[in-house]
């Protein structure tokens, strides 16, 4: 007689197949959505025939505006969907903590003042363009935030999840107001480019750019989803996980190396996209339980049709303008986040 799939692993599988199926079905809508009309099924087709599969119907313009303005542009926000999620859910694991995000240990402040010192100091001070060597700044302040976090944190030879934490309010308040100085000595054209990044935008995604970070993106996802049972066993806390055999610091440093380069990376990129580590791995948690073996691959899925989604209102909420990304996220995630925090509050019967 076979044996009984358990329903919590049946119910995990519906809503992976689901999950899957919305995300593509999203990418396809996001590629029709524009000012120039073209039909789901051409655009498909078109991108199906790059990449060696039948023939385009499209012609040379509409297949221009398809695969090179639409398509990387999906494609770079499943990418940093997905990786913003699953950071997220690994930092909640890792601090055990609801409210942990990637920017936790100051990437967004480091991230934020390469950026204003490439744009404000080293660029043209009177241009209002961004930078090409900006994201490369960006990069490099996040990782040397989450560093110097991470040595602050762990002075004395053995860091906890609170010291960390606080470690890495006091590295984000630091490098938030020298980022503030910078600003407010700059001009107005550097401040509004400056203004720009910070709350993210995918339009000038190229699959360029796209495959310059997805082999970080998919190493550090990869590294994350491979620790859940780390970060399962990690939740009931620091001194019974190392009576279990767990070696705490050890997982902790992987999981946060993975973690903040990959948001390192897509943020240098794209710029600051909020809430999206935040909320993505509550909804998964409401769908799926709490264990993070379940968690982390379901993030993938669950933050690259999120992203997706919002990119596709950013773009065409407005006619003749666009949102900042960032902007949408927020707009989208607080009201979500609320909402969350009331059905976890509910007494369970």
């Amino acid at each position: 007689m076979p044996h009984a799939v358990p329903p919590s692993a049946r119910r995990t599988a519906i809503v992976a197949v689901m999950s899957v199926i919305v995300m593509i079905v999203a990418a396809g809508a996001a590629l029709v959505i524009g000012v120039s009309s073209v039909s789901g099924t051409a655009a498909i087709g078109d991108v199906l025939s790059h990449l060696g599969i039948g023939h385009s119907s499209l012609s040379d313009v509409q297949d221009a505006i398809v695969w090179d303005l639409r398509a990387p542009r999906v494609a770079m926000a499943l990418v940093v969907g997905a990786m913003l999620a699953v950071a997220g859910g690994s930092y909640q694991g890792v601090f055990r903590n609801p409210l942990a995000d990637p920017y936790l240990l100051g990437i967004a402040a480091g991230a934020g003042l390469g950026a204003t010192i490439a744009i404000t100091r080293i660029g043209n001070p009177a241009s209002s363009g961004i930078p090409t060597y900006t994201p490369w700044l960006a990069f490099g302040g996040a990782m040397a935030a989450v560093a110097l976090t991470w040595s602050i944190g762990g002075r004395g030879g053995r860091n906890t999840a609170a010291t960390l934490v606080l470690a890495g309010v006091a590295v984000s308040s630091l490098l938030t107001s020298v980022q503030t100085y910078l600003q407010q000595s700059s001009s107005s054209s550097s401040i509004e480019s400056v203004y720009l990044w910070l709350l993210g935008s995918l339009s000038g995604a190229s699959w360029a750019q796209v495959w310059l970070i997805i082999p970080y993106v998919v190493i550090c996802t990869l590294v994350c989803i491979a620790s859940g049972r780390a970060l399962d066993v990690l939740s009931v806390g620091d001194m019974e996980s190392r009576a279990l055999g767990l070696p705490v610091s050890r997982v902790r440093f992987l999981v946060i190396v993975a973690s903040s380069f990959g948001t390192a990376a897509v943020v240098s990129v794209v710029g600051l996209v909020g809430f999206v580590g935040l909320i993505v791995p509550h909804v998964v948690r409401l769908t799926v339980g709490t264990s993070y073996r379940r968690i982390l691959p379901l993030c993938v899925t669950f933050g690259a049709t999120f992203l997706v989604l919002a990119d596709s209102v950013a773009r065409s909420a407005l006619s003749g303008a666009e949102i900042p990304l960032g902007v949408v996220t927020a707009l989208i995630g607080a009201p979500v986040f609320v909402i969350i925090l009331n059905i976890s509050r509910r007494p369970t019967t």
